[in-house]
């Protein structure tokens, strides 16, 4: 058989692409016949998330706010594939062995990563171990491979045959080679396409579909005044899928509610352990609750109002039998992360929760279903855990959540905040201006809502109902202004008269605060 040379280095990151393509399609195959499993991007990712500068978290969030995940898998991505194209490369040059180890390499650190998560097991490092195998193997069948010379430094130029030492280089003509690129790159395709379907099988949504919620015995009603009917301000009630989304989990956990336990253990005097059935069988209550993230800047949208269904935490630590010594619960949820909550503040009085609703609904995937924590007044980070599976009793002490160690205060009320959602910064205007948005301080309540136009006496906002002081609540201000620019600034006063902060701060550690501007041109009608 007559054999041509294959060319130049894109020879080789055609090669390294198509390998690291069959492997990761391989490994998605694995995926979606082993419950549990990731692809081997999955847990490298959130290696990554997990050691990354919290710098670089925040300025990730401050960038691409909910599409940071897909940011960081795209990201995660392009430096596979180079990888892949660097190893075509050494292959196609004749350093197999470079190549085999490279990609060993890549494989033990996304198997390391496996084993790093939370309940590692050998299904879970399957994919990897496929997807390694996988790429290892189109590098030998495609890549050229050495032979005995027959005669050393007798080379044939129309051949691709090149003297290496006793042994020679021979790879495939050229037409075998692109007929092999084509062919397993297709065949990577189809198989990619079949483990996606194939993992659909682990998908929540039917099952969430299912679920009969059980009424509530407790709920609120929302007074007529709650939505004050002005465009362009944010509805009372954000909906789900508008809901922000801000965690550390690059896929989305598929927890089934027939698979999902909580334990209660640590300083209690009763340990107990829950189904999702135990949860529905007992008292529920529903409560319009806001959520805030900490890392939400001045004026932004990582912040929404939902209705929430669930049973109260404070019933079950009662049940459990709260030891002297307790002063923090440490949650942790199914993909590993953690949280510490104060115990005081659950145990308060406020609708510190389990919740198991949102909106009317079972929660979905991305909010925590089957069950997650609802405090009223923290931020999230220290409260919110989504998909939680173990609340452990602790002292202060022994104990630290996710974000503490990267730099962020254990200590996190949400701070009183008024935002301007209409009109736009840079918006020009003409006669009457409805100046609204929304505020809140919660679980202290907002008491008033002002605004000031560059720099002049504060004005008093009409407020919108609200059903409890954990909400926020909406604001308006009709402002008839003269031709020109002006500077519009908003901030919101705590129902015992506490003023919203002017001083700039930046998220970190606690939360940002300062009011809220924008700019404003009134042109004449």
């Amino acid at each position: 058989m007559e054999t041509r040379p294959y060319g130049s280095n894109w020879w080789g990151v055609a090669l390294g692409l198509v390998a690291t393509g069959a492997g990761l399609a391989a490994a998605e195959v694995v995926v979606g016949l082993v419950q549990g499993s990731a692809s081997p991007v999955v847990p490298v990712g959130q290696v990554f998330i997990d050691h990354v500068p919290k710098s670089v978290k925040d300025w990730a969030i401050e960038q691409f706010g909910t599409n940071d995940k897909v940011v960081l898998i795209t990201g995660a991505m392009i430096v596979v594939l180079a990888l892949g194209a660097l190893v075509g490369i050494m292959a196609i040059r004749g350093s197999r062995a470079g190549a085999y180890a490279l990609t060993s390499v890549i494989g033990i650190i996304g198997g390391f990563a496996v084993l790093t998560r939370p309940a590692p097991t050998l299904g879970k490092l399957l994919p990897t171990i496929v997807g390694t195998l996988v790429s290892i193997a189109v590098l030998w069948y495609l890549g050229p491979k050495p032979v005995r010379a027959t005669a050393p430094g007798a080379v044939d130029g129309e051949s691709n045959v090149e003297p290496h030492g006793e042994r020679e280089l021979v790879g495939l003509d050229r037409r075998t080679f692109m007929v092999g690129l084509a062919g397993i790159g297709s065949a990577a395709v189809i198989a990619a396409g079949f483990g996606r379907l194939l993992q659909r099988r682990f998908d929540v949504g039917s099952e969430r579909a299912a679920i009969a919620l059980p009424s509530a015995e407790s709920s609120e009603a929302l007074a007529t005044d709650t939505e004050l009917g002005v465009d362009g301000i944010s509805s009372f009630v954000t909906p789900n899928a508008d809901f922000y989304r801000i965690d550390t989990a690059l896929v989305v956990p598929q927890v089934s509610k027939d698979s999902w336990t909580l334990k209660i253990d640590g300083l209690v005097d009763n340990p107990m352990e829950l189904t999702f059935d135990d949860l529905l069988a007992r008292p529920q209550i529903e409560r319009y609750i806001t959520l805030s993230c900490v890392s939400n800047e001045v004026g932004g949208d990582l912040v929404g109002n939902a209705r929430w269904q669930g049973v109260l935490l404070k019933d079950l630590l009662d049940e459990a039998g709260l030891q002297p010594s307790a002063a923090q619960i440490a949650s942790r949820s199914a993909d590993g992360w953690t949280c510490g909550t104060p115990l005081d503040v659950v145990m308060d009085g406020r609708d510190a929760m389990l919740a198991v609703a949102m909106n009317g609904e079972p929660l979905p995937a991305e909010h925590g279903y089957p069950v997650r924590m609802v405090v009223p007044g923290l931020y999230g980070y220290v409260s919110a855990t989504k998909w939680v599976t173990d609340l452990r009793l602790t002292t202060w002490e022994e104990f630290d959540g996710y974000w503490i160690p990267r730099g962020w205060s254990k200590l996190a009320p949400v701070k009183t905040m008024a935002r301007i959602d209409t009109p736009r910064t840079g918006s020009d205007r003409s006669g009457e201006v409805a100046i609204g948005g929304v505020a809140w301080a919660v679980h202290r309540g907002i008491g008033r809502v002002q605004i000031r136009v560059d720099d002049g006496e504060w004005l008093d906002a009409e407020l919108g109902g609200v059903p409890s002081n954990d909400t926020w609540a909406q604001w308006v201000y009709r402002w008839t202004g003269e031709p020109g620019s002006h500077v519009v600034e908003a901030r919101a006063i705590d129902k015992a008269g506490e003023i919203q902060p002017e001083e700039p701060a930046a998220p970190a550690p606690n939360g940002a605060q300062g009011y809220h501007r924008i700019n404003l041109d009134i042109i004449s009608p």
